[in-house]
């Protein structure tokens, strides 16, 4: 890894991780924007892997680790547990950090409390060919930079959250998020999303009621397009917000059709076979 960047000549004491699958395609951009400044960077690959996502990142200095998929929560502890650096940087790979908030991390690492255990950033999204600043995608605050000690990754799948027994703060640059470079793109998103979703919150013991199948996707269309203003991005702003109303009454109706008792599941697996 080059020992240059722009941030007082040295890297700064920082590990940036990810999880991976086959992401030859943007992995390159993502790690591009953390090399030089980040002491090391961890990458845990998906074990069936087979495109050249392992060589890229070998490319740009990375530590390359292959294993099975253990979940979302699972696999980003996983990369966690491998940084060593007393700061560490969550990233995924179709993200990137740009100078802004690269100089803003510097800056905070420098001169951060010991209260201080987390940083929330902004995260900025680029859909059918503008930057989403409003609705439900902005500004999608994201726990990413933290201490390393006392820190893990929990949450509900597939949505894994950082914790922290310290406060939380707040950095303003955007982390630039080129998630979903096409509608066919973000529609592929929606199975794997809800049925991850309906798995766990059914092995919870979760129901879902009237309430999450009528309610719930009306209001996330609502609040999205009219009270977080998602109206001022235009067509994009439209299709998001009914996007997500999809997407909450998908996994709602998912939740609700699935078996509930382990035995009733374990034989609509048997089926399936």
């Amino acid at each position: 890894m080059s020992s240059t960047t722009p941030i007082h000549g040295h890297p700064l004491p920082i590990s940036v991780y990810l999880v991976a699958g086959a992401e030859e395609h943007r992995i390159g951009a993502a790690l591009a924007s953390v090399q030089g400044w980040a002491a090391e960077i961890h990458v845990v690959l998906n074990l069936e892997v087979s495109d050249r996502t392992e060589e890229i990142a070998q490319g740009f200095g990375a530590v390359v680790h292959r294993e099975p998929w253990k979940g979302f929560v699972g696999q980003k502890n996983s990369a966690l547990a491998k940084t060593r650096q007393p700061w560490v940087f969550n990233l995924d790979a179709d993200e990137v950090v740009p100078p802004q908030l690269r100089d803003e991390i510097g800056a905070t690492i420098a001169g951060s409390g010991i209260e201080v255990g987390a940083y929330s950033i902004p995260r900025c999204t680029q859909f059918l060919g503008r930057w989403i600043r409003h609705g439900d995608w902005y500004p999608d605050r994201v726990i990413r930079l933290s201490r390393r000690e006392g820190v893990f990754w929990a949450g509900e799948e597939p949505h894994a959250i950082l914790r922290t027994p310290n406060r939380i703060g707040r950095l303003h640059s955007d982390l630039l998020h080129y998630s979903n470079e096409s509608i066919d793109r973000q529609i592929t998103k929606i199975g794997q999303y809800s049925e991850a979703f309906a798995v766990a919150a059914s092995a919870s013991g979760r129901r879902a009621t009237l309430f999450d199948l009528v309610v719930r996707p009306w209001w996330r269309f609502i609040r999205g397009y009219l009270f977080r203003l998602g109206f001022l991005d235009g067509l994009p702003g439209y299709y998001i917000a009914w996007s997500n109303a999809f997407v909450v009454a998908t996994k709602y109706t998912k939740l609700r059709t699935m078996p509930h008792s382990p035995s009733q599941r374990n034989a609509l697996r048997a089926s399936d076979v």
